[in-house]
């Protein structure tokens, strides 16, 4: 048990800490967080005329004073949970156990109401903060990422954001591309469709009368298929399936002069 003395030297560190900090916050303006926004701390009035990288800085100024802040603010609420605790006749003592905190511990961490084996403290958080994700691979993060799956994933997702534009150029590339708009990760991707004559091939609800709509779309369907010269991205038509197609459309021509 702790003597009067010790518990005299106790509150008084703990009660000189309390002034330190509070001396720190009527100081400091509690880190110049009571302002309303940050440009008021630095003196200017408006992002405006700003630069983007002098928002950034002061961003992440402001970011530290929040994180230093509550760092403070929660070692003033354990300096006076302590004080509290003397107060009452129980520091000293563990409040999960009730058995006596060496005075080695209570020397080392004066705010301390737990005994080593019950301190808080002792949890890591596996948490890390949201900025640390640049430093991981941009996909492979999630369940299908790394597989060649069909449902949307990570990798679809950065290319939804990618199309409304990143900071690469088409030097960029090996392979330049011949727009702006495409230049993120497979912008090749058929979004909304399989086969490119989807774009501008149509029919009823019974699968027949097959329409061609003229699109530029089709223009370039066709110049790819002349570049290669075979009738469809499949290749050449066998003469059995030519026919009926063949066949049909010199009966529509018959029945037109008729």
């Amino acid at each position: 048990m702790l003597t009067n003395e010790q518990l005299s030297t106790f509150r008084s560190q703990l009660q000189k800490a309390k002034k330190d900090i509070e001396d720190r916050f009527k100081g400091n303006d509690h880190f110049d967080l009571n302002k309303g926004h940050y440009h008021e701390s630095v003196g200017e009035l408006s992002s405006y005329d700003n630069h983007p990288g002098d928002e950034g800085s002061e961003l992440y100024e402001r970011e530290k004073d929040i994180a230093l802040n509550e760092h403070v603010e929660d070692e003033l609420k354990e300096i006076n949970h302590a004080l509290k605790a003397i107060e009452e006749g129980t520091y000293g003592k563990c409040q999960v156990c009730g058995k006596e905190i060496p005075v080695e511990r209570l020397e080392a961490l004066p705010t301390t109401t737990y005994c080593i084996d019950h301190t808080p403290e002792q949890h890591t958080s596996t948490q890390r903060p949201i900025e640390e994700g640049v430093l991981l691979p941009p996909f492979g993060k999630f369940e299908y990422d790394d597989t060649d799956a069909v449902m949307y994933d990570a990798e679809d997702s950065w290319q939804e954001v990618a199309k409304w534009g990143t900071s690469n150029t088409p030097s960029d590339f090996a392979v330049a591309p011949d727009d702006y708009n495409e230049t993120y990760i497979e912008s090749e991707d058929r979004v909304g469709y399989v086969e490119d004559y989807e774009n501008f091939a149509g029919n009823d609800i019974e699968g027949k009368n097959v329409q061609v709509y003229p699109s530029p779309r089709h223009e370039d369907y066709e110049e790819d298929l002349d570049e290669e010269g075979t009738m469809s991205v499949f290749g050449d038509l066998k003469p059995y399936e030519i026919d009926p197609y063949t066949e049909e459309a010199l009966e529509e021509e018959r029945n037109d002069e008729k």
